[in-house]
């Protein structure tokens, strides 16, 4: 994640630290609680929660209405999630967008602001099928099935270019939640239906980049010749990249991921080792969000709960060039 990486990692922190700050949001036909309070969650400190916020704010000043937003990093901890839920339901907010910590141990968070007349929007994760439906009003989602099938697609394509017919595959996975299930899902299914003989040897959690590079070496280690890593999320992915590369197998191994930034995009304009990489934008996503709490708030039937996300495929080096034209901050 870079500008440097270590630069918008700091950015993002001092971001996504609990604040309150001036904020207009209005959407299609509403306004996001006009003179009101909406509560924010972003689940930890990569960067697509700041390229989430960023969109927000953009979308917002466009349009020109007060609100202010609440905001918190979650930093992966429900039970901070829980307490700050607590207290911005206790403070009157209007809604809170979020991107629950866990299917299973958000619920009771999202159903005391529901029970406290809060509308509850989700963003990127949301909670089970059954709590999904009774306790949040809209969940921006971009298909995590297809994300998967389109990393799973390319991958097939390459190793049939290749004439490599039954490729050994390691997975980086953030299988805590359910996305990332559902990615890697759909990732087997594109591979399996060009390649069934490929193999995924190994699927191991790696979500930041630092653990992601120590479970990417183990694998390595116990499976020589591998042939590719799938990084189910942005740090699986460099994770994975950084081993490779340690390990002297650029031109052996291959890697196949998730969730652009700076650092994968210029890894991609290298296409050595990283050969494609599959993103929602966090910008994009921060706009629905906006403009689906706008609706929400203003009692606008939605067309369905589901709100899609635009899922994008980047595979070569222009098209990575191009990414890092239009992301100069190096947000996502």
């Amino acid at each position: 994640m870079r500008l440097s990486r270590h630069r918008v990692r700091n950015a993002v922190i001092g971001v996504l630290a609990l604040a309150l700050t001036g904020l207009a949001a209005t959407g299609c036909g509403g306004r996001v609680g006009e003179g009101g309070r909406v509560g924010l969650v972003y689940m930890d400190a990569q960067g697509y929660y700041a390229g989430v916020r960023k969109g927000m704010l953009d979308s917002s000043r466009k349009l020109g209405e007060d609100v202010q937003i609440l905001e918190i990093n979650a930093q992966g901890d429900a039970s901070k999630e829980s307490r700050f839920v607590d207290t911005v339901s206790s403070a009157g907010v209007k809604a809170l967008v979020m991107s629950p910590v866990s299917t299973t141990a958000s619920i009771p968070a999202v159903r005391l602001a529901r029970n406290s007349g809060v509308k509850v929007i989700c963003y990127n994760t949301c909670l089970t099928d059954e709590a999904t439906r009774k306790y949040v009003s809209a969940w921006i989602l971009g298909d995590p099935v297809k994300f998967g099938e389109l990393a799973g697609a390319k991958a097939a394509e390459y190793f049939v270019s290749r004439h490599i017919t039954a490729p050994r595959i390691g997975v980086i996975n953030c299988e805590t939640v359910e996305v990332c299930r559902q990615r890697r899902a759909g990732f087997e299914k594109a591979l399996f239906a060009r390649l069934p003989k490929a193999r995924i040897v190994a699927n191991q959690q790696g979500t930041t980049i630092d653990s992601a590079v120590q479970v990417a070496e183990r694998v390595l280690t116990a499976h020589h010749g591998l042939d590719a890593f799938y990084g189910e999320s942005g740090g699986a992915t460099m994770g994975a990249v950084k081993a490779v590369r340690q390990h002297g197998l650029i031109g052996k191994t291959v890697v196949f991921g998730s969730d652009m930034t700076t650092d994968l995009a210029r890894e991609l304009i290298d296409n050595r080792i990283l050969k494609a990489d599959v993103d929602i934008s966090g910008r994009v996503v921060g706009k629905l969000a906006a403009r689906t709490t706008a609706q929400v708030i203003s009692g606008d039937k939605l067309g369905s709960q589901i709100v899609a996300a635009p899922v994008e495929l980047y595979s070569t080096p222009h098209q990575a060039r191009k990414w890092l034209a239009t992301h100069p901050d190096g947000l996502p």
